[in-house]
C-alpha cells in the first residue's frame, strides 16, 4: 500500500503569540508546549509506518530553520520547497499537488499546518485511515474537530448527517461565528471546528483547481517548471509566483467544491491560536489551582486565571491579585492583556509596525544558516553583540563600507580570514577587522564557537554586507 505523503505548511507568522512569535521567527519554531517545537512536534505525528518522507513548503527565510529542526529530531524530508512569497496556502498546496503528481498523480497528501497541538498521534492516525478510502476514490476530505466550547477564534463546519461513526458529507463552511452563533452552533451538534487539516490524491486537487480556481494552476505550473535546486532545496521561480492572488485554500477550492466529506476528530488538538490557548493547555489533565499557569521566571501572589510567562532568563515576571489576564515577557517586550482579548493581540503587532517598532517583527537574536548571534548593546558609533557559530560552518567571505569589527573567542576556536592571512584564535583571543578588509569566520571544531563582537562605524545595518562567496548561496 503506497504511503500518505505529509505536506507541512510553515510559512506563517503567528502575530497572535507576540512577542514569543514574531515575522522572523515565528511560533512553529517555537517549544510552545514541551520541550520540542511545534513544527517537530508536527512532523513526527506525521511520521511512521502510515507516511512517507515530509514535503515542507516555507520561505527563504525558514528553509535553514525547517532543516536543522527536522535533523534534530532525525527526519529526512522528500523536499523542501521554497516559495518566493508569501501567497497564503492555496499557491502552496497546489504546487505541493503539482509536485507530486509529476512522479506519481495518484499519491495521496495529507495537508496540515506545522503548529498545531495533538497529543494523541495515533488516535489522530486513526482519523486518517478513516478518510484515506475516500481520497483515493477521487473525495476530498476534511478533519472536523468535536468541540467543547462556543468558540469565536476558529471557522466551523456544518455536516451533512452524522459524523460520529465515520466520514459524513460537509455541507458546508461557517466563517469565524460571534458568541450567539457559536453557541448555537455549539448546542445544535451538527457543527464541528475547521481544523485546516486535508486528505487528497494530488491528481483530486490538481482537477479541483482547474475547476474552481483556474487562475492559479499556469503560474504555479510555470514556477515549478522554472524552480531552481538550490543546496537541497527547490526555489520556486518568482516571476510567476508574484502575481499569484493572496488566497487561503478554503476560499479557492474547499467552499466551492462538492466533493468534500468530514472525518470527526473527539480527541485534543488546538491550533495555539492565541495565548488563551496556551493558558489552556497547560491545564489538560491536571489543572492549575485557581486557574494559574506559570513557568519557572514567573510568580503569582493571590491571582486567579491568569498566565504569566517569561521567556528570558533574567526576566522574572510578577503578579498580584490579578485576575483573567495574561503577561508574556521576553528580553525586549512585554505583553499585558485581558485574557479575553487574546484575539487581539495581532493588532499590537501592528499598532508597533505603524510606529517603526523592530519589536513588531524581529528579535534581538538574529537566526542564520551557520548559527545565530543577539544584540546586547546598540548605540549611535558602536554595536556589541554575541555570535554562535555551529560546528563546520561559516559565514560568507565579505566586507563592509562604514564599519570596523572587533572579535573576541569566549568559547571554542575561530578560524578568521582578514584579506590574504588565515587565523587560528582560541579562547580569550581577539582578532581586528580593518573598515572595508575582505574577511570571513568559520568554525573547524566539534563544538558551537561562541565570540564577542564589537562593531564601530557610522553605520552598523546588516545591509552594510557585500559578500564574495557564501556556501549557503545567499544573496
Amino acid at each position: 500500500m503506497n504511503q500518505i505523503t505529509p505536506v507541512l505548511l510553515s510559512g506563517g507568522s503567528g502575530t497572535r503569540l507576540w512577542p514569543v512569535s514574531r515575522k522572523s521567527f515565528p511560533k512553529q519554531f517555537a517549544p510552545l508546549i514541551g520541550e520540542r517545537t511545534l513544527f517537530q512536534a508536527s512532523a513526527l505525528r506525521l511520521s511512521g509506518p502510515r507516511y512517507g518522507a515530509p514535503v515542507v513548503m516555507t520561505n527563504a527565510d525558514f528553509r535553514f530553520i525547517v532543516t536543522e529542526q527536522l535533523a534534530e529530531v532525525a527526519l529526512d524530508p522528500a523536499a523542501i520547497l521554497i516559495e518566493p512569497a508569501g501567497r497564503n496556502t492555496a499557491p502552496a498546496v497546489l504546487a505541493a499537488a503539482l509536485y507530486l503528481a509529476q512522479t506519481d498523480p495518484d499519491a495521496v497528501m495529507l495537508v496540515a499546518p506545522s503548529d498545531h497541538v495533538v497529543p494523541d498521534a495515533e488516535a489522530f492516525g486513526r482519523a486518517v485511515d478513516q478518510g484515506l478510502p475516500l481520497a483515493r476514490a477521487g473525495r476530498i476530505v476534511t478533519f472536523g474537530i468535536q468541540p467543547t466550547r462556543a468558540e469565536t477564534g476558529y471557522g466551523w463546519l456544518e455536516v451533512e448527517g452524522d459524523a460520529t461513526d465515520g466520514p459524513a458529507p460537509l455541507r458546508r463552511f461557517v466563517e469565524k461565528p460571534d458568541a450567539d452563533r457559536a453557541q448555537a452552533m455549539l448546542a445544535d451538534g451538527r457543527f464541528l471546528w475547521n481544523a485546516g487539516i486535508f486528505l487528497f490524491s494530488a491528481a483530486t486537487m490538481i482537477a479541483a483547481f482547474r475547476a474552481h480556481a483556474p487562475e492559479f494552476v499556469d503560474p504555479v505550473q510555470a514556477a515549478l517548471d522554472q524552480a531552481r535546486p538550490d543546496l537541497g532545496f527547490l526555489r520556486l521561480a518568482p516571476e510567476p509566483w508574484n502575481g499569484l492572488p493572496d488566497l487561503s485554500i478554503d476560499y479557492a477550492v474547499m467552499e466551492k467544491s462538492d466533493a468534500l466529506s468530514v472525518v470527526r476528530f473527539a480527541d485534543h488538538w488546538s491550533d495555539l491560536g492565541g495565548w488563551d490557548a496556551i493558558w489552556r493547555e497547560n491545564q489538560i489533565g491536571a489543572p492549575a489551582p485557581d486557574g494559574v499557569v506559570t513557568d519557572a521566571r514567573s510568580t503569582a501572589i493571590d491571582c486567579r486565571d491568569v498566565l504569566l510567562r517569561s521567556e528570558h532568563d533574567d526576566m522574572q515576571v510578577v503578579g498580584i491579585g490579578l485576575s483573567n489576564v495574561m503577561v508574556v515577557a521576553t528580553n525586549d517586550a512585554v505583553l499585558v492583556a485581558d485574557m479575553d482579548r487574546a484575539q487581539d493581540v495581532k493588532q499590537a503587532v501592528a499598532a508597533l509596525k505603524s510606529k517603526g517598532a523592530r519589536q513588531a517583527e524581529t528579535f534581538r537574536r538574529d537566526h542564520r544558516p551557520w548559527g545565530w548571534f543577539e544584540t546586547l548593546v546598540m548605540a549611535d558609533r558602536f554595536q556589541v553583540k554575541r555570535i554562535v557559530v555551529h560546528p563546520g560552518a561559516a559565514l560568507s567571505l565579505q566586507s563592509h563600507v562604514h564599519r570596523s569589527e572587533h572579535w573576541i573567542v569566549v568559547s571554542g576556536t575561530a578560524r578568521v580570514t582578514v584579506d590574504d592571512t588565515v587565523t587560528l584564535v582560541t579562547e580569550n583571543q581577539s582578532i581586528y577587522v580593518p573598515l572595508g578588509a575582505v574577511h570571513r569566520m568559520e568554525n573547524p571544531g566539534k563544538v558551537p564557537m561562541v565570540l564577542i563582537e564589537v562593531q564601530t562605524g557610522v553605520y552598523l545595518g546588516e545591509d552594510d554586507i557585500i559578500r564574495y562567496e557564501d556556501v549557503y548561496s545567499r544573496t
